[in-house]
């Protein structure tokens, strides 16, 4: 009984590292592409399983990659300094072995699925993984967490259709300036940190006024990806109604995040967003459904 609680804390642990509560931003977004390409090609339930497979293989590879490079960061930063790496709840060697375990479980669900998904799985974790270098180099850093993300629904339809055609591409921006401009109001967070260890992002380069400005433009493009897809895939008045609700949401996440108070940062990424990909999956599909 002591051996199965202590590996139970240790999977929870885990998946306090990983934040697999995110996983809900891009995997229903991932399934909004299996939906569309449904109009087009045949979808399996196996094919599912595998997307599925995919999904968690590239996403918890990358979060765990992510720990270990920003490992000595994360122990400066006062909001991050009791993550599971600083802290030293999970090991560099325990946190590698788990990063090369779902890279390796990502590449063998591409092979699963086609050989064109197989052939750009490397491909595909190289991006997801560059990500984690960007903020020391670029302010552009929101947008490069955001291709991450947006490669899900192109990888979901590519594992259904074996090509890559237009839908999944703007599905793909879509979910791209999404998560960009979500994450540059995560980051006002870190804005005085930022400035301090010359950290790019943003807020530090324009200050969080303009940077929740930017983030408002940017959410702007996500909607007209959002509502192009409903003319080039003719859909209809419940995908409209799905679309509208989103529009509400991205509005009231910029209306409780100010400048000068960022208390409710957390709940507008977390939460909101969190209602943002499941209130598009959703939608979608009964659209297709009815």
């Amino acid at each position: 009984m002591e051996k199965l609680t202590v590996l139970i804390d240790k999977v929870l642990t885990y998946g306090k590292m990983i934040r697999f509560s995110h996983t809900v931003f891009a995997l229903p977004f991932a399934f909004s592409s299996v939906v569309f390409s449904s109009l087009f090609y045949k979808v399996t339930l196996e094919k599912m399983f595998w997307i599925l497979i995919a999904m968690l293989g590239a996403r918890s590879s990358a979060m765990g990659f992510n720990r270990i490079v920003d490992r000595r960061i994360d122990a400066l930063n006062p909001r991050t300094k009791n993550r599971e790496l600083p802290t030293g709840k999970i090991s560099i060697i325990e946190a590698s072995i788990f990063v090369f375990f779902f890279s390796a479980l990502f590449i063998y669900a591409a092979y699963k699925l086609n050989p064109l998904c197989f052939y750009l799985s490397p491909v595909a974790l190289a991006v997801i993984f560059f990500y984690s270098f960007t903020k020391r180099f670029t302010w552009l850093s929101h947008l490069f967490l955001g291709l991450s993300l947006g490669l899900a629904p192109v990888g979901a339809w590519l594992a259904i259709a074996g090509r890559f055609d237009l839908p999944p591409i703007i599905l793909g921006f879509g979910v791209l300036t999404w998560i960009g401009a979500s994450d540059i109001i995560y980051a006002c967070q870190d804005y005085e940190f930022d400035v301090k260890y010359g950290l790019y992002s943003i807020p530090q380069k324009f200050g969080i006024e303009k940077a929740l400005k930017i983030s408002s433009a940017i959410h702007l493009l996500t909607f007209i990806s959002f509502a192009s897809l409903k003319f080039l895939l003719n859909l209809g008045w419940i995908y409209t109604v799905g679309l509208i609700l989103i529009g509400i949401l991205l509005v009231y996440q910029h209306r409780i995040v100010k400048p000068n108070d960022l208390s409710k940062v957390n709940f507008a990424f977390n939460n909101v967003n969190s209602l943002v990909s499941t209130t598009y999956f959703v939608f979608s599909s009964l659209e297709l459904m009815f």
